[in-house]
Order: structure tokens, then sequence, then C-alpha cells
């Protein structure tokens, strides 16, 4: 069968999605180009605001009248929070939970072995039975298990998903309901992943997960061990070849700050192959709205964090998420806000708008109710400060000699590769340069 993965919302996603793929090749399927029409259409959703479950089913009503006979199979936090909903959407065939996706496999093969010869007749396929079947969703806190993934979108980097699910339970979120209970692997097996995934490559690895400074909780281990053990992979050189600290490169995803240790920033700063590159939610600049969100730090400590990093690592780069508009951000709780991030030194900040998520706790609470109109306003004054800060960020480092990895993507008569602090370069197009790393100035 012919298979096409959308996939909407976060890298983990990507991630599952592209290693739930290649397990589909490797028992015969085939991957729909653009320019085919695919049997089976996987749609990977994002919940995370009602913007994300409104792309979720306008992607889904845009697949179905595209290819009207395709089996439509959706997955991912949106069909975790909301099966029944999904099920009504016209098209849709099955709504499979987060840990039922992965048997989307034998889903595909039992499709495929109920159709004559395994091949789709014209018109949509009859050949199998949606009752009791439609809506595969378990309850998510009671798993236990973790599927590990490794997936590459380019060939310089891989994604290796170290942890899963949350425990935090914030006001305003819905993931420990569309994620399960925090969960990871040993180290031992991340590390025969990242072994791969080198072997197979990569340049850059990009460790990944949910709350993946909680790494550790289900099998006794610690994030700082978990890095101690990926800044010494064995590199396969040539003979007589020395070993260099850009043999590889790794980033830490988003980290919470509660979680990012003196112990770790120091690790990084000394490591020879972790990216002085860090993304760390602080969601709110005032502490009266962390409280009502439930989060388990103060900006005064977010401000620790940020200044110890830009102390022992002055060209780091520090993305910051921001949530605007929740219930409680009254006018001086923003401005509280405001102030603090316009004086905090990071280089970019990723917004999200607040939105209403059924079954949270914030719905419960009596608080002021940011009206949708100032929500955006607020959006748009962060994404102004958003774009202030990155440009002070790349003046700030002009001409200076840093480390980039060169993509295969080719921009026009250029090709593009990030330095190790996440800054995007470009140079002519050369194959030869194609994943190797180069030092230039910026």
């Amino acid at each position: 069968m012919k298979i096409r993965f959308v996939t909407l919302g976060c890298k983990l996603n990507f991630a599952e999605s592209s290693a739930l793929g290649k397990e589909l090749l490797l028992r015969g399927h085939q991957r729909a180009s653009l320019s085919d029409v695919p049997d089976v259409c996987v749609v990977n959703t994002c919940s995370v605001t009602d913007a994300a479950d409104h792309k979720d089913r306008q992607t889904i009503n845009q697949l179905h009248r595209k290819y009207p006979n395709a089996i439509i199979i959706v997955t991912g936090c949106y069909a975790q929070l909301q099966p029944q909903q999904i099920a009504q959407i016209e098209g849709v065939d099955y709504v499979l939970g987060q840990n039922e996706k992965y048997s989307i496999t034998q889903l595909v093969n039992e499709l495929c072995d109920s159709l004559e010869d395994g091949v789709p007749p014209t018109g949509r396929p009859t050949g199998y039975s949606l009752e009791a079947q439609k809506i595969r969703v378990g309850n998510i806190r009671e798993v236990e298990e973790f599927h590990g993934v490794h997936s590459a979108d380019d060939r310089t980097r891989c994604f290796i998903k170290v942890q899963d699910g949350c425990n935090y339970f914030c006001t305003y979120c819905t993931i420990p309901y569309a994620r399960g209970k925090s969960r990871n692997p040993k180290i031992s097996e991340i590390v025969k992943d990242a072994q791969l995934a080198l072997r197979q490559g990569a340049k850059e690895l990009i460790i990944t997960g949910v709350n993946i400074g909680d790494f550790g909780r289900s099998t006794g281990e610690s994030f700082i061990d978990l890095l101690r053990a990926l800044d010494q992979l064995e590199v396969i050189r040539r003979e007589g070849e020395e070993a260099k600290g850009t043999d590889y490169r790794v980033r830490i995803s988003s980290c919470e700050p509660n979680l990012l240790t003196d112990e770790i920033i120091e690790f990084v700063a000394q490591s020879r192959h972790f990216a002085p590159h860090f993304h760390i939610p602080l969601q709110s600049g005032s502490n009266e709205v962390l409280k009502i969100m439930h989060r388990r730090y103060t900006r005064e400590l977010f401000a620790e964090r940020v200044q110890h990093i830009r102390q022992v690592m002055p060209h780091a780069f520090i993305g910051v998420d921001c949530m605007v508009g929740v219930r409680g951000e009254t006018e001086e709780c923003w401005q509280d806000y405001l102030t603090f991030i316009r004086q905090l030194d990071v280089s970019q900040l990723h917004v999200f708008t607040y939105s209403e998520r059924a079954n949270t706790r914030m719905l419960e609470m009596d608080l002021y109710v940011v009206p949708k109109a100032e929500r955006q306003r607020r959006s748009k004054i962060l994404h102004e400060v958003s774009e202030e800060k990155i440009r002070a960020f790349y003046a700030q480092h002009a001409d200076r000699e840093s480390v980039v990895l060169w993509e295969s993507k080719r921009e026009g008569e250029q090709m593009a590769g990030f330095t190790d602090n996440y800054i995007k370069v470009y140079c002519p197009y050369d194959k030869s340069k194609v994943n190797t790393f180069e030092t230039i100035n910026t």
C-alpha cells in the first residue's frame, strides 16, 4: 500500500511519524510521493491549543476531499484527547491513541491482507469492518511502556526520543492526559540508538521528549548521566585520523528551568560535543501568574539560569517559551511580565496565545478572563519583542568564528547550515560540503 504521513505539532511528533513510516517501509509498503494517490493517510495530530485542534480538523477534511478513496487513520494528542469528536469527521476510518499508534503497521497489514491480492480496488475499500474498531484509544495514564524512536529529518541531523509523558499537571495544560506519565528507556538503549544514527551518517543529534529534564524517573538514572554518556559516543574514523570536537554534536531540546541545574549548564559549557543552545519554558514573567499556572519555579530562578548560561557561555542561543492571555493575567500582571521579558538576556521567544482547554484545572478557578482580542494584542507585542531580541543576538555575533554544519537542501544557488549556537548561515552551493563541519566567520 502507498502511505502518506501528515504530521502536525512538535518535533517529537515528527520523530515518531518518521519511525512509524520506516517500519511500514520495512514491511513492504511504500511512501506515497507528492504525485501519488495514497491508499492510506496517517494524520499525527497536535492539541496544544484550540488553533492546533482546528488545524488538525482542517487537515483531515482537506485529505478526504483530495483523496476520497483513501483510508484515513488519525493518531496523536488530539486523537488521545478527543477520539469521539475525530471519529465523527467525514472520511476518518480509524482513531488511534498515543500508545495504540504503534500498532499502525499491524493495522495497515490487516487492511492490505483483507483486500484481494493486497491491492485496493477502485473506489473505497469494503473488505474490512469499522464497527467497534474505529476508535482504539486506551487510558494513557496507565501506560508504563516506552516506545523509543530515532529519526532523521535531513542527512545531517537525527532526533532521538529519550523521554515521554509528564507528571507536572500545570493548570492550563492537557499534555499529561495526552501523553501519559513520565517514562524513559535506559541510557544504554539511547546510546545504542545514538551510535546507530552516527553510523548512518548523522552529524547532529537532538535529544527530545515531553519533559526531558525529568529523565530517569522510570529507570533510576539521571539526565546528567545521559548527557555524559552522549558526550562519549564512539566515532568511526579513518586510519590515522585524529579525534575532533566536531565529529558530531548534540542539542538539548526544551528543558524545564527547575530541572536545568547548574551542573547541567556547567557540563554543556565544557563539553566537546554539546551545542551552546538552550530552550527553556518560561510561560509567564509574573510570579503571580506562575503560581496560578502551577509552574515549579519563580521568575527569579529563571533569571538566575539565564545569567549562569551567559556567564559560562556568552555566545549561547537561549530560546524561551512564553504564553500570553491565561486566566488571571490581569493588566498589572501583564505589565510586570512584559517588563521582565524585555530585560531578560535571551535570544528568541516562542509565543503561544492561551486558549481554554477542556478538563484543565484553570477552568475551575475563579480568575480574571483576558478578552480574546487582548490576548492577540499581547501576543503581537511579544512577537515584536522576540524580533528585537533575535536581531540583537545576530548583530552581537557578527564576524565571530563559529563551526557550521552544512545541510543538504539546496536553496537556489545557495546552501544553508547552522552554527553551534543556532545561527543560520549561507554559502554558494557545494555538494562536497554537505554534512560536513566548517569553521567560518558569521
